[in-house]
C-alpha cells in the first residue's frame, strides 16, 4: 500500500504559475497527473516514466512540465502561463509493480480571469 500526499495548490490570477507536489510514502514506476473541472470527467495531464521521459495533454504543451525525484519519491506539475479553463481540482496516481494504482487525495487549484 503506497500513500500519495499532494500539496501546491491554490488562488492565482490568470498568467500565473503554480507547482503541485505528490509525496509518496514508497518508490514508485510511473507517475501521472489528472484534472476534473466541475461537472467534468477526470482527463489526463502528464506522466513521467521511471527512465524519465514524460508526455502531456496537448492543453497543457508548452505551459506544464512534470517531474520527479526518485530520492523523495515526489512527482512535481509545474504549471505557468495558467488560464481560467485550467481551473480543477488535480489528482496524482502513481502505478507501483507488483502492487497496483494509487491516486492521491486532489488539490484545488483555481485561477481567476
Amino acid at each position: 500500500q503506497v500513500q500519495l500526499v499532494e500539496s501546491g495548490g491554490g488562488l492565482v490570477q490568470a498568467g500565473g504559475s503554480l507547482r503541485l507536489s505528490c509525496a509518496a510514502s514508497g518508490s514508485f514506476f510511473s507517475a501521472r497527473w489528472y484534472r476534473q473541472a466541475t461537472g467534468k470527467q477526470r482527463d489526463f495531464v502528464a506522466v513521467v516514466t521511471t527512465s524519465g521521459t514524460t508526455n502531456y495533454a496537448d492543453f497543457v504543451k508548452g505551459r506544464f512540465t512534470i517531474s520527479r525525484d526518485n530520492a523523495k519519491n515526489t512527482v512535481y506539475l509545474q504549471m505557468n502561463s495558467l488560464k481560467p479553463e485550467d481551473t480543477a481540482v488535480y489528482y496524482c496516481n502513481v502505478v507501483v509493480l507488483n502492487s497496483g494504482t494509487y491516486w492521491g487525495q486532489g488539490t484545488q487549484v483555481t485561477v481567476s480571469s
